[in-house]
């Protein structure tokens, strides 16, 4: 069983990676990162907690590197954090600054500093792999009009994420580690629900997040 950190790992997809990682073996190092100051509830107890992590904090990627201190190099990194405020082109709802910026720094800022201090820390490997939890909404080519505009920082966030993610893929080519970037499909999450989406999980086809660590599981055997 490999050793994970998964970031973003007390809701959702992170969650649900967490607690797979550690019933598949009683010995597995499984990370999770919470923004609290305490370990969350409900979840195994070999799971080690990585505390007061805010992807929002410029120092983010120290504070990851720091707590996993003396910890031998990681074989699995899925960073699964996210952010997602409804926003459109009207007066009342249109873009938020706030909130776009949050997208942004999370989705695709934090992970680019994380995994160069994980890299640069020797916490990344040759054979390790580095998991980032993207979405078809960041895809150009697949926007049509028929789907319409609004949802800026949710979809350029998105966009930009899948730019980091190739780029750090090249940088760490000849470190022997993998980069992959990933569209879980629609899922039925905290995330999705919280902004209205529960009312389309079946007529849009949610998946459940068992399904996604299934796909994470086949990609590194």
């Amino acid at each position: 069983m490999p050793s994970a950190l998964v970031v973003g790992a007390t809701r959702g997809l992170g969650a649900a990676l967490v607690k797979q990682y550690a019933s598949q073996s009683a010995t597995a190092e499984v990370y999770g990162t919470t923004r609290s100051g305490s370990a969350p509830q409900g979840f195994p107890d070999s799971v080690k907690w990585l505390s007061n992590i805010d992807l929002t904090n410029p120092d983010v990627g120290d504070s990851i590197t720091q707590q996993l201190k003396g910890a031998q190099p990681l074989d699995v990194v899925v960073i699964s954090a996210g952010s997602f405020v409804l926003e459109d082109f009207s007066a009342e709802k249109g873009p938020n600054w706030a909130e776009e910026v949050k997208m942004y720094t999370t989705s695709s800022v934090a992970p680019v500093f994380i995994v160069h201090r994980l890299a640069h820390a020797g916490l990344l490997r040759p054979g390790s792999k580095v998991v980032l939890v993207s979405s078809e909404a960041g895809s150009i080519a697949l926007r049509h009009e028929k789907e319409g505009g609004g949802l800026y920082g949710h979809h350029a966030s998105k966009a930009a994420l899948n730019m980091a993610g190739k780029l750090l893929a090249l940088d760490l080519k000849e470190r022997g580690v993998v980069v992959s970037i990933v569209h879980p499909g629609f899922m039925r999450t905290e995330l999705t629900k919280s902004v209205g989406f529960d009312q389309h999980w079946d007529e849009g086809g949610g998946a459940c997040k068992s399904q996604f660590w299934l796909m994470i599981h086949l990609s590194h055997g």
